[in-house]
């Protein structure tokens, strides 16, 4: 007797185009993404809405939404096998933002940390969609009934409203939205700034030497690598104190797959200065095929804009089904 076969759970990430994604983004986390398309049922969109928040120059916005697009498929995500789209070509996110809006408590939403955070980083511009933006980041997973959304420490608390919202909904309504689980990713690798090895590589670090773009050519990689902050030790190993040389190790281990005990074999004797040469070849060589097919996209526009065409027609559908019902259960007349 034949089974059924199982229905993939569905995930649903959502990234903002505020930047070019650094090696640390793509190590940590972006790597592993294509992977994702063979085990869920993936949903990958551009968080434009949620952007506006701070304020964005309109030129800049559109280019940098355009060069996010194109990256995540230079990545490796396949618009055949994901649904990838932009958020603001699917307005049913904005429309279900409302709703769960008047299903959200002030007191909820006041507690959130990232609006404390935000709030007192841009003191001139403290808008109510910074306050209610958990709502919007509600629906953006609640329209596509995710089981399950990839979560960094950052964005748990987040996932956690979302949560509560769905479930009291559901309490009054019945079964309408899925309650999303949060899914931890097995970790990548944590990338340091190469200037200051005990932050986190950013996009916003004041210093442009300490962070590695996906777009940066392999002379500026080569050029921020022989410029790392390393010890007066000169000795290629692992250590305390050694918060520079152990993050250009543990890049080395991600980038070519070496345990951190066989870089320290292959580099004894040998001093920093080849270390660092190393590791930015390394590196070069590994964003290599993700820079060529990058670079294909953008100088196909027509094809970009298929894709994302054809991407928030799918999403459309999906996000339909489930605002219609929602607004169903309100009381709302249907057309």
């Amino acid at each position: 007797m034949e089974t059924t076969p199982q229905r993939k759970k569905r995930s649903l990430s959502l990234i903002q185009p505020t930047s070019i994604p650094t090696l640390g983004n793509y190590l940590g986390a972006m790597r592993g993404w294509p992977s994702f398309q063979d085990e869920y049922d993936t949903i990958f969109g551009i968080a434009d809405l949620h952007s506006i928040t701070v304020r964005q120059e309109p030129a800049k916005l559109r280019q940098q939404t355009t060069q996010l697009y194109a990256m995540l498929m230079a990545v490796g995500l396949d618009p055949e096998k994901s649904i990838l789209f932009i958020q603001s070509h699917v307005p049913q996110h904005s429309q279900l933002a409302w709703l769960l809006n008047c299903y959200t408590q002030f007191g909820e939403l006041s507690r959130m940390t990232q609006f404390k955070d935000k709030s007192a980083q841009h003191s001139d511009n403290v808008n109510a969609g910074l306050f209610t933006y958990p709502c919007l980041m509600a629906a953006d997973i609640l329209l596509y009934q995710a089981d399950v959304v990839p979560v960094g420490a950052d964005q748990k608390q987040h996932l956690e409203i979302t949560r509560d919202i769905a479930e009291r909904f559901n309490g009054v309504y019945g079964n309408v939205f899925t309650v999303p689980d949060a899914y931890i990713p097995k970790a990548g690798a944590r990338v340091m700034s190469l200037q200051n090895p005990t932050s986190k590589m950013s996009k916003s670090d004041p210093n442009p030497k300490g962070t590695v773009y996906l777009t940066d050519e392999p002379s500026v990689i080569m050029k921020k690598f022989k410029s790392a902050v390393t010890d007066s030790e000169m000795s290629v190993h692992y250590g305390e104190g050694k918060d520079g040389i152990n993050n250009l190790m543990t890049i080395f281990s991600a980038v070519t797959g070496d345990s951190i005990e066989t870089i320290e074999h292959d580099f004894a004797g040998k001093g920093y200065g080849d270390f660092k040469k190393a590791v930015g070849e390394a590196v070069v060589a590994e964003l290599e095929p993700v820079q060529k097919k990058y670079n294909e996209l953008l100088s196909d526009k027509k094809y970009l804009q298929e894709c994302w065409q054809g991407g928030a027609d799918i999403a459309s559908r999906l996000a339909s089904r489930t605002l219609s019902k929602a607004m169903k259960k309100i009381g709302f007349l249907q057309k």
